[in-house]
């Protein structure tokens, strides 16, 4: 299956185009002399593109006919677009856009005739190891149905796999937890919000992979350019402890770690009653089961084949730290 493509990348379609990755992504590749479309929806919040000379098509990717205009006269397609929330009541939009939308993205782009075909998937797609060693692209996924993201972002790998079948190009990357600027919507940034805001009172066992987004984004150009067809690439940054991270994020931004640790049986707890207050009322839970899904374990990667075939490289993390906490102060969320 797999093959080693030099892919010169001209006409670029991003779905998910306005998202975190996605828009960092667009600048990335206009820098280049790419020609950039995006794939977006009438509502879309454009604050990360308003700055872009991209072309906008306003679709969506549950509408094959806006895929077939979003990637007419593309050569390259990166498939960004995806719903990323802890908690189950968007399972249901999680099983429609992250496993059907990325079905349809694939049967349109082999309908089209696309080079490349860069899918964006996740660390939650892969599975950890019991041994607390590194998990890397051959860790097979090995969490519950239940947890709704990672399932959704396992399933749509699946379906990645199903169109490599039938002949499509395509190469899938699986970023670690992101943090960098046009984050405006705190996913990965969420962490230096609270311990900024001094909103962290305590840290709990387990370990995390954060990149830097930038790195991430040199990862999908590179995946799109010398990426072996179907073949997954870790692009992840630094292997820390919870409360390694808590740490360090603190020191950057000026404030006091948090000191205690909670007990695992409290947080899970917790996270049960916050799920039934949420599938109540209906409001995005303050901590859920899907959250504290990997809570004491060493959730831990290594990037070692992106190193190697896509001359990946990932940023320090005190110094993602900063440059995140700065454009977080510069754009006026912090």
């Amino acid at each position: 299956m797999s093959q080693q493509i030099q892919n010169n990348i001209e006409k670029v379609l991003i779905t998910g185009g306005t998202g975190f990755i996605g828009s960092n992504l667009a600048g990335a590749l206009l820098k280049e002399g790419c020609s950039v479309r995006i794939l977006r929806r009438y509502n879309s919040d454009l604050r990360a593109v308003n700055d872009l000379n991209v072309e906008h098509v306003i679709g969506d990717i549950l509408d094959k006919n806006s895929l077939r205009q979003a990637m007419d006269g593309c050569d390259t397609v990166f498939h960004t677009a995806a719903i990323v929330a802890m908690w189950k009541k968007k399972g249901t939009e999680q099983k429609d856009v992250n496993i059907i939308g990325t079905k349809n993205a694939t049967e349109v782009a082999l309908e089209k005739g696309i080079k490349k075909f860069v899918h964006t998937s996740s660390i939650a797609a892969l599975g950890y190891r019991a041994d607390g060693g590194l998990s890397d692209e051959t860790t097979a996924f090995n969490w519950s149905p239940k947890l709704t993201y990672k399932y959704s972002k396992h399933l749509a790998e699946l379906e990645i796999f199903k169109a490599l079948q039938k002949g499509l190009a395509a190469v899938i990357v699986n970023p670690a937890v992101v943090i960098g600027p046009k984050d405006y919507r705190f996913h990965g940034g969420s962490l230096i919000k609270k311990i900024s805001s001094g909103g962290v009172p305590f840290y709990i066992d387990g370990g995390i992979n954060i990149a830097y987004v930038d790195d991430v984004v040199y990862g999908h150009i590179q995946a799109a350019k010398v990426g072996r067809v179907g073949e997954r690439y870790v692009l992840g940054g630094t292997n820390l402890t919870i409360k390694e991270a808590f740490e360090q994020v603190a020191e950057v931004v000026g404030v006091s770690p948090p000191k205690l640790k909670a007990p695992i049986s409290l947080v899970k707890l917790a996270a049960k009653i916050f799920d039934l207050i949420s599938f109540i009322s209906g409001r995005k839970p303050l901590i859920s089961s899907d959250l504290i899904a990997s809570i004491g374990i060493n959730f831990w990667f290594s990037s070692e084949k992106a190193e190697r075939e896509l001359e990946y490289k990932s940023t320090s993390f005190k110094e993602a730290v900063k440059k995140t906490y700065d454009w977080y102060k510069e754009v006026g969320l912090l």
